[in-house]
């Protein structure tokens, strides 16, 4: 099993960093599943909270439309 990138880094998950959240979107700007991105159950929760957050303040996007044109 993959240990938990937040864990080893001994981070939290912030709003601040997009580009760390933005290692756990699918190409599609979806969070990913915690099987696939290897997150413990506290780190997976927290992220989730701070992608969320981050989207509102516009700094990830919501979805992508590179595939639409």
């Amino acid at each position: 099993m993959n240990k938990c990138y937040f864990c080893i880094n001994k981070v939290e998950p912030s709003f601040k960093k997009p580009e760390v959240l933005e290692k756990f979107l699918t190409p599609r700007k979806k969070i990913q599943a915690r099987k696939i991105s290897g997150l413990c159950v506290r780190h997976q929760k927290s992220l989730a909270q701070q992608i969320k957050y981050a989207r509102f303040l516009a700094l990830i996007p919501y979805v992508s439309y590179q595939g639409i044109e």
